[in-house]
């Protein structure tokens, strides 16, 4: 893939201010970094990260110059039919708050207030990126009144929890088996003819929750961070006393993430909506993500004291909550981008659904076609 030029003297500050970060940062590391400091630094590291800086990020289009589209921007009837499942929910939690973690540029938040009405009284947004929050703050203004951003959870929290691709933006660590023998993949910086990043094997204790069958050489992620926000959000809503989780994220239960056939692992790259498999070129100027394991969430969740309430495809998910009927008044173009949400070769099928609450109830988004029995 080709890769763009950064376009001006203040794109490309960043960039080397970002390397030079990273580099001091190896070298306090005894020379090798951990691939999920690597991801943390190179996503977020503020004001330089891809999520921290002022680069484009989310749109339809490349000539927009962002890098890749989310399910809010392709349809507004995303978070329109999203808005029927989070109705229910505050219904049944007997609350009137939702919060948002990565609410990109708003689109959604704007979907869901606009559906919801005067069911919302205070909207949360959880956001890392200053840049998308001066956007998500222009795209919401006829909602300013509802809408706050907060850095980090508050002690207890009540209401709906929504979070559409964010557990594959968290950082992950790498397991590589080479020749039988389990090493973690880290960063490190080489000298030479063409000084640069390079990745550096380790032998390690860590394993992938199960055993990967086979001798041969295989790649993947283990998700330490994204157990550790689950933990974190059950243990916040416990203490709030009532609340329910909706994450949408592409991903696998564990038995297929995990697959032995599935041996180059899930970590991916995207710029320009272009994919490519190497997080070490252009640094904080494109999206490193990973598949999310949806067997690990759960248990995550379970073991902080959440119930899991259902789990299927973003698909199933949407026409259990009234898609359809709900685009009885769309424009044919409009059908048209919202078929993209539901069909297995687009999005329909890749993207889950996964919902956890404080007490056990039936969400309308499982229906039918519910998958926890698979996870």
């Amino acid at each position: 893939m080709s890769k763009p030029e950064l376009s001006n003297a203040a794109s490309v500050e960043p960039a080397v201010a970002l390397m030079t970060l990273l580099r001091r940062q190896i070298a306090q590391a005894g020379g090798w970094l951990p691939f999920d400091r690597f991801m943390a630094q190179a996503l977020y590291a503020p004001g330089l990260g891809y999520y921290a800086n002022g680069l484009p990020k989310l749109g339809r289009m490349p000539e927009s110059g962002s890098d890749f589209v989310t399910a809010p921007e392709l349809s507004p009837w995303f978070g329109r039919t999203l808005a029927q499942q989070v109705a229910q929910a505050l219904t049944v939690t007997g609350t009137d708050e939702v919060w948002e973690f990565g609410a990109g540029t708003g689109a959604l938040a704007l979907q869901l207030l606009d559906a919801l009405g005067e069911r919302v009284r205070h909207y949360t947004i959880v956001d890392l990126s200053g840049s998308l929050r001066a956007r998500q703050r222009e795209t919401l203004a006829a909602h300013a009144h509802k809408v706050h951003w907060v850095d980090a959870l508050p002690d207890a929290l009540r209401g709906v929890v929504v979070g559409n691709e964010v557990l594959d933006a968290m950082p992950v660590q790498l397991l590589v088996r080479t020749g039988g023998v389990w090493h973690e993949r880290g960063v490190v910086w080489r000298e030479g003819d063409a000084p640069g990043l390079a990745f550096e094997d380790r032998v390690t204790e860590r394993r992938p929750p199960v055993d990967i069958k086979g001798t041969h050489d295989y790649l993947t992620e283990i998700h330490p961070q994204a157990e550790a926000f689950l933990a974190t959000l059950a243990e916040r809503l416990r203490a709030g006393g009532a609340g329910a989780v909706f994450l949408i994220d592409y991903g696998f239960p564990e038995a297929e993430y995990y697959h032995p056939q599935r041996h180059m692992g899930t970590l991916m790259c995207h710029q320009g909506h272009r994919a490519d498999g190497d997080p070490l070129s252009d640094v904080g100027a494109k999206d490193i993500t990973a598949h999310v394991n949806f067997t690990s969430v759960a248990l995550a969740a379970q073991d902080a004291g959440l119930h899991v309430l259902g789990y299927t495809s973003q698909g199933r998910f949407l026409l259990n909550c009234g898609l359809p009927a709900l685009l009885e008044e769309a424009s044919f173009a409009e059908r048209h981008m919202a078929q993209k949400l539901i069909t297995e070769h687009e999005m329909g099928e890749l993207f889950k659904v996964i919902a956890l609450g404080t007490q056990v109830w039936e969400p309308l988004g499982f229906d039918a076609g519910d998958r926890t029995h698979t996870l």
